[in-house]
């Protein structure tokens, strides 16, 4: 089991909304390449497994007959649902579950996907069973991943905020036992039984108009820094916060690219 507190419902709860204004500029060119990836059809039947807000439902859901999209945290879907709405699409279904135990048939789905949330599972092995288990023969699977910290210049970026606030707070080095490490990856992949597996870097980058830009994205929009907040209460948010803006005020220029790196894992489910 993981002991990561990213792997926990309540901290996403709380940052849907600020995840979905926000967090879709760093996470929809990786979902819009995935989707390039799966080779849909109009006809085809997707699940997205934990979509948070729809980052890949929603420009799927213009594609494919029919979306599945499946997440722990309901806030999330709730959000997905309303902006499925505000652009008329009628074709995506949600469900509140877990991506451990998916609420689906086997053999049901023409592509499936898990765009950031997969890599969070307790049990990825659980996790890729069940994505595999769900698919029908011949399916694709697209699985994304984040690179090492060091890999991204956006996330050195952001830990080096969280460090001019908090000392102990450290950029994370390179973890090669989890989906960082794109041997580990197709490893995981192929015990689960998917085919002709292959793992393929993308990397795009973003701009922010300044260091406030950037400081709104990050604190509406990211689960780790909501953590640090609820720990650390409010007086001491406040000596941070203004720490990591300040860092970012003498470290960001204003539409300065920064680049973040993922992990896309393709395979498929072999025809018998």
């Amino acid at each position: 089991m993981s002991g990561n507190p990213l792997a926990v419902v309540e901290p996403w709860d709380l940052v849907a909304d600020g995840y979905a204004e926000f967090g879709s500029a760093i996470m929809s060119p990786f979902s819009a390449r995935a989707l390039e990836l799966a080779g849909l059809s109009a006809g085809s039947q997707v699940v997205d497994i934990a979509a948070g807000p729809g980052t890949l439902s929603l420009p799927a859901a213009e594609q494919v007959a029919q979306v599945h999209a499946i997440d722990f945290s309901e806030p999330m879907l709730q959000r997905l649902a309303e902006d499925a709405r505000a652009a008329g699409l009628t074709n995506i279904e949600t469900s509140v579950g877990d991506g451990q135990a998916l609420p689906f048939d086997d053999d049901r789905f023409d592509a499936g996907f898990s765009m950031f949330g997969l890599m969070f599972f307790p049990d990825r092995t659980k996790g890729f069973a069940e994505l595999f288990r769900v698919l029908r023969p011949g399916a694709t699977a697209v699985v994304s991943s984040w690179a090492p910290v060091a890999e991204s210049s956006l996330m050195r970026m952001m830990f080096g905020a969280f460090a001019a606030a908090d000392p102990s707070i450290q950029e994370p080095q390179p973890n090669f036992l989890n989906l960082e490490n794109p041997a580990v990856f197709a490893a995981e992949m192929r015990t689960a039984g998917f085919a002709g597996v292959t793992i393929q870097r993308h990397t795009t980058a973003l701009t922010f108009a300044d260091s406030d830009e950037m400081w709104d994205t990050m604190v509406r929009s990211s689960a780790p820094l909501l953590l640090m907040r609820r720990a650390v209460g409010e007086p001491v948010w406040a000596e941070r916060a203004a720490l990591m803006r300040a860092y970012l005020a003498a470290n960001y220029r204003p539409n300065q690219p920064l680049s973040t790196t993922a992990f896309l894992g393709i395979g498929h489910k072999p025809v018998p």
